[in-house]
């Protein structure tokens, strides 16, 4: 069985982080282990508390993992804090990661911030150029390549902009536009469109987080990067058309909506 590592805060209400990647992980079967960095006290409605580990337990959970059950992929999403993501680019230079996805998650879907402003330098200068793909929405993308995106053209150069600045394959996520869900990844010789139908679904928590681990997930079962990007788009098509309604503000999909079916 293939197995994958998410590197993630966690969400207590269930819908993003590590929750909303070890579903998506177990539904696309791929064995999900993860590396907790943070406690989130978050819901559909905002985040009310952040609680990160210390770099060392970091370290010691990833040496945990990759001493047993090495990854054959591995996703990365919040890391709030500079010394947290030294301890993660140390180890996984040390264990000689692979098939590496960043989530560069900064604000949450309620709008709260979730990473210090010298984290996010430390992101772009350590973490994001040991990835295989990075994986921005619109706003994640205009502070990665200081530009304002309002149109097609503009995730163009945005993607490629950060494309020169890390020499990492880039998919900007358009769902952030009203039209069609309209993504562009770069590969540093072409851009790739992977254009979607827009789910009337307001419940939108975790979206990137899944989105991501997808494409993790799709990487370790040995899928090239272009074939990964468009199943994993076709999941998250699936987990919003299913229709789940909880909370009381943007809620979560239903990642195990393909389960039903067995029922």
């Amino acid at each position: 069985m293939k197995t994958a590592l998410t590197i993630a805060g966690s969400d207590c209400s269930g819908g993003a982080g590590i929750q909303a990647d070890l579903k998506t992980m177990s539904a696309l079967g791929v064995y999900g282990m993860s590396v907790i960095n943070a406690l989130v006290a978050e819901n559909t409605v905002g985040v009310y508390g952040i609680m990160d580990v210390t770099p060392e337990f970091c370290e010691l959970q990833l040496d945990c993992v990759f001493k047993d059950i090495y990854p054959d992929a591995i996703k990365i999403g919040m890391v709030s804090r500079l010394e947290l993501i030294d301890s993660i680019v140390k180890k996984l230079r040390e264990y000689d990661a692979k098939n590496i996805v960043v989530d560069p998650v900064m604000v949450a879907t309620s709008g709260d911030k979730l990473i210090s402003d010298d984290a996010i330098i430390e992101l772009k200068e350590k973490l994001i150029p040991m990835a295989t793909l990075i994986t921005p929405n619109i706003p994640e993308a205009e502070v990665l390549c200081d530009i304002k995106i309002k149109d097609k053209k503009d995730m163009e150069k945005a993607a490629k902009l950060i494309y020169e600045d890390s020499k990492v394959n880039v998919l900007v996520k358009g769902g952030h536009f009203i039209e069609e869900a309209q993504d562009c990844l770069y590969d540093g010789k072409e851009y790739h469109w992977f254009i979607s139908k827009r789910i009337d679904n307001p419940n939108t928590h975790g979206t990137g987080c899944t989105l991501s681990s997808a494409i993790a997930s799709y990487l370790a079962l040995g899928y090239s990067l272009k074939d990964s990007v468009q199943k994993a788009k076709e999941y998250l098509t699936g987990a919003l058309e299913d229709g789940l309604d909880l909370g009381k503000g943007k809620g979560p999909m239903n990642h195990c909506y393909k389960i039903k079916s067995l029922l």
